[in-house]
């Protein structure tokens, strides 16, 4: 008998190509993480807290770049389970404090905590298990071409965070996108980005340029001395510095609006003890400038009534009276009946009672109404109990026109969800109307939170925002985003001011649903096809 002579690769570059077990088959990793597991654990506790620091209150805009840098460079060489514990680190930094507001819900229940730790924990683990998408970016990419490290693997690595983004924005019971990556550029010079590509695309650009940064570096360490050294950053610096002077998509000035805009700051969260008609006593109050002056709409916030108007005739009483003493149509909202049906919803009230209506699109879940009641209220009985409302989504469009203008609604929580906005928008909403009631979230972030996703609607939408809460803050944003007239919170006050009308689609209202389909369609087909690649790679010969 012979035996074959077995011969070894000569060394060379491929000897340094490490291999790892996946099931039967062996995966080519090209590199090794860049951190130790226990160090990249620290690295995206760092990026989580970072990002937070970047939204409101803090509101450090920079902060949301270097906490993708961050977070990116711990999911490099990282295999599934490592991404999804730096995910995991990542994800309770990030999300704990983010909505560290809803344990206010329930006020000084002792069980208050619950509803806060259930949400983190929930978008914790969502954003675990979904961060392996990123790693195998990093994993699958074909890295010896600079043009697939310089550029490939950046596209694909955005994509890849904002495929995690869009699945937490809509699963489940219609998702929770109040962590969107975009919204925490309203004060930043890149937030007009989100006038052309919605804030969905403007999160991929910003991802895209951290992923490249990144990247860069990467190459400039084990590159050769010559032209490839000094041209490897240009598509970095290029897009950085489009991301900076983008202006902003143009609208179509048409006409103003003299908006009174009334925050009356009464007992409006849900565990305060009110008696009858307090809320209404509260924004009439408020309210009582406006008898002396001339103003073309009188806005009131969510919740301001605390009775249906349809179904109470001394409210309805009320209503008039008031649209008499102000000489103008009423935008109030208000929990109405339909048949066996109850939502929340804005009236618009004239002289001849309500002329129009819109229901709120997006009702709270666990906190407008309990998906799964028979789940759930075996669980925690008590917690469920106390929640006694149930909301119902309405299917009406989010406008009403007032003869002077067409307004478009988001009822609270609806304005982080894109659908709304556009629908309103298609709708020919000239100016947006943001009614809110943040009484439940008092001495919290909340409330700054939602203004600053207001101020990003109107730089995506080119819309003046009338953003208008029961308590604060409320505030006027101009159709590029800059800031106007504000009331600070716990307190009653009047904003009475001329919003700009404008006409016209932006791009990013027009495209935004188009690119948030081919972000995540793009990105799951490349991964697919990487992965057979990759498989194909790696069966024996």
């Amino acid at each position: 008998m012979t035996q074959e002579a077995t011969t070894q690769p000569p060394p060379g570059p491929r000897a340094a190509v490490r291999t790892e077990p996946t099931g039967s088959a062996r995966t080519r990793l090209p590199d090794p993480p860049l951190l130790p597991l226990w160090a990249a654990v620290l690295v995206a506790v760092a990026a989580g807290l970072a990002l937070d620091g970047a939204f409101p209150s803090l509101g450090w805009w920079p902060l949301a770049f270097v906490a993708v840098t961050l977070s990116l460079v711990t999911f490099v060489g990282r295999r599934a389970w490592g991404a999804v514990l730096v995910g995991a680190a990542f994800g309770a930094a990030f999300w704990f404090p983010h909505v560290a507001w809803s344990s206010r819900f329930l006020g000084d229940d002792p069980l208050g905590w619950v509803p806060w730790v259930a949400l983190a924990t929930v978008q914790t683990l969502f954003t675990a298990a979904l961060s392996p998408l990123i790693t195998l970016a990093y994993r699958w990419v074909p890295r010896r071409r600079p043009p697939a490290r310089l550029i490939g693997l950046p596209l694909l690595v955005a994509g890849a965070w904002l495929t995690r983004e869009l699945a937490m924005g809509s699963w489940p019971y219609g998702g929770f996108p109040w962590g969107r990556l975009g919204l925490s550029q309203s004060a930043g010079p890149v937030a007009p980005v989100a006038s052309w590509l919605g804030i969905t695309g403007l999160g991929f650009c910003m991802v895209v340029l951290c992923a490249a940064a990144i990247e860069v570096v990467r190459h400039l360490r084990t590159a050769a001395p010559g032209r490839d050294r000094w041209t490897a950053p240009l598509p970095a610096v290029a897009l950085a510095a489009l991301l900076v002077v983008t202006p902003q998509f143009p609208t179509a000035h048409a006409g103003t609006l003299r908006v009174g805009a009334v925050q009356g700051d009464g007992p409006a969260a849900y565990s305060d003890d009110r008696a009858p008609g307090a809320l209404l006593d509260a924004q009439r109050a408020a309210s009582v400038p406006l008898e002396s002056e001339q103003v073309d709409l009188v806005v009131w916030p969510e919740g301001g009534v605390d009775s249906d108007p349809q179904a109470d005739p001394g409210t309805e009483r009320a209503l008039d009276a008031a649209v008499g003493r102000y000489r103008a149509p009423l935008l109030l909202n208000a929990a109405s009946e339909d048949g066996d049906l109850i939502h929340n919803r804005s009236f618009l009230w004239s002289d001849d009672g309500a002329v129009a209506s819109h229901a709120k699109r997006h009702p709270v879940p666990f906190g407008e109404y309990v998906p799964d009641r028979w789940l759930y209220g075996a669980i925690v009985p008590s917690l469920v109990n106390l929640l006694g409302r149930e909301y119902s989504p309405g299917t009406d469009a989010p406008v009403v026109s007032t003869g002077d203008a067409v307004v478009g609604l988001a009822i609270c929580f609806d304005v982080v969800f894109d659908d709304v906005i556009r629908e309103g928008v298609d709708h020919g909403a000239q100016v947006l109307v943001f009614q809110t009631n943040n009484a439940d979230f008092r001495g919290t972030d909340e409330n700054l939170q939602q203004t600053a996703f207001a101020r990003m609607r109107a730089v995506e939408t080119g819309r003046a925002v009338v953003n208008l809460s029961t308590t604060g803050t409320s505030q006027v944003f101009a159709p590029d985003g800059a800031a106007g007239p504000a009331l600070p919170a716990d307190a009653p006050g009047l904003i009475v001011t001329d919003v700009e009308l404008r006409d016209g689609v932006t791009a990013g209202v027009l495209l935004g649903p188009w690119i948030q389909v081919l972000i995540a369609a793009g990105t799951l087909l490349a991964l697919a096809a990487l992965a057979v690649r990759a498989r194909r790679g790696s069966s024996p010969q």
